[in-house]
């Protein structure tokens, strides 16, 4: 657990301190449930707005939405009731929700909500701040604990004012408007990972350093998938990691010959969106794939790490920790078919395994 939040119990003074990262499920859950209930508790809240996708019958985290309604605060949940296999529950809990007169939205027709955000307004020094929790998975203790993710605490103004601005839309205030720092689809999330790979390839071309590293579900976009192409033409290192469909081929002569695609299958199941472009020295975590469905069908965000030191753990631990394993890794040839990675002579590495000894280390953060 980050040493912030292990010395207070108090959330928003350690997010005030500095941006807080947790690393689900090698860290608990359950600093994203005391940031609701603190919320819920605290007499200086006056409003909390979140995204429900996936949550569970039973919730903690929704009961502190029901019970802060109760007390008088001002609830906005945006609630996705075509999330498959969680409809009944999310009926349910919507119907709650509005019993004790929180403002629940049903998402926008014809797109998912599929984005993974949090707020809490407080009023502090004679005004109010934001506080915002971003994630690449689901409100959901449950899978919190089989599923990689990262979850980001900010109180930074332009973020937080980014995420008001999404929340804003979706429940029918205000129209789409420019972010400052967050990528969100179907509007920009496209465009921007498009130039993002496109700047690298400029960068290679230039003869700088250049280099993407992308882990993900599923590459499956076709423009996407043709701009690392190009990129990889121009000289760019790319390594993908992959969990499932990857329609992208790697390592075919004169096309994509600096490509790799790897595969992790271990104990949990590989589900964080992290991209990294080295020229432009950025990290990005996200709830969307790289599918067609994801950039133009669903509501998504890509947001960025923007603390040195955070953003360094998520390249070292999301990204080249897995690019080591030799254990759970397999790789993709270039006719498409996966061989498995093996340690011959090597030390053994299961990335799931070191980070389970880097960062579980603390009393109630391992996976329950």
């Amino acid at each position: 657990m980050p040493e912030s939040l292990a010395r207070s119990s108090d959330m928003f003074d350690s997010i005030r301190k500095g941006d807080v990262l947790l690393h689900h499920p090698f860290e608990s859950f359950k600093p994203v449930i005391s940031f609701i209930q603190q919320a819920a508790n605290d007499p200086q809240v006056v409003a909390i707005k979140q995204t429900v996708y996936r949550t569970g019958a039973t919730s903690e985290l929704m009961q502190t939405l029901v019970d802060a309604a109760k007390k008088g605060k001002e609830v906005t949940v945006v609630v996705e009731l075509l999330a498959r296999f969680d409809e009944e529950a999310n009926m349910n809990w919507a119907q709650r929700l509005e019993e004790v007169g929180a403002h629940v939205v049903y998402g926008v027709v014809g797109h998912k909500t599929h984005a993974k955000m949090a707020m809490v307004v407080r009023r502090e020094d004679g005004g109010l701040r934001r506080y915002v929790h971003l994630g690449t998975g689901n409100y959901h203790a449950r899978t919190a604990t089989l599923y990689t993710d990262f979850g980001l605490f900010t109180c930074n103004d332009e973020v937080s004012g980014d995420v008001n601005d999404v929340f804003m839309q979706l429940t029918g205030l205000g129209k789409a408007t420019k972010l400052r720092h967050l990528w969100q689809s179907p509007f920009t999330l496209h465009a921007h990972i498009l130039e993002a790979i496109r700047k690298e390839a400029e960068a290679a071309r230039a003869g700088q350093p250049a280099q993407i590293i992308a882990k993900m579900n599923a590459v499956l976009e076709p423009e996407i998938i043709a701009a690392l192409y190009e990129a990889s033409q121009a000289g760019v290192q790319i390594d993908l990691i992959v969990r499932g469909v990857c329609a992208l081929r790697p390592g075919v002569p004169g096309y994509s010959e600096s490509i790799r695609v790897h595969s992790i299958i271990g104990r949990f199941l590989e589900h964080h969106r992290v991209f990294y472009f080295r020229s432009a020295d950025a990290v990005y975590l996200a709830s969307a794939d790289w599918m067609d469905r994801n950039f133009f069908r669903r509501i998504e965000v890509c947001f960025p790490v923007l603390d040195p030191k955070l953003k360094k753990r998520v390249v070292d631990e999301s990204l080249k920790t897995y690019l080591t394993d030799n254990v759970h890794a397999w790789e993709m040839d270039a006719s498409g078919q996966y061989r498995r990675r093996q340690p011959n002579r090597a030390k053994p590495v299961s990335a799931q395994a070191v980070l389970l000894e880097l960062l579980a280390a603390n009393p109630g953060t391992s996976p329950a």
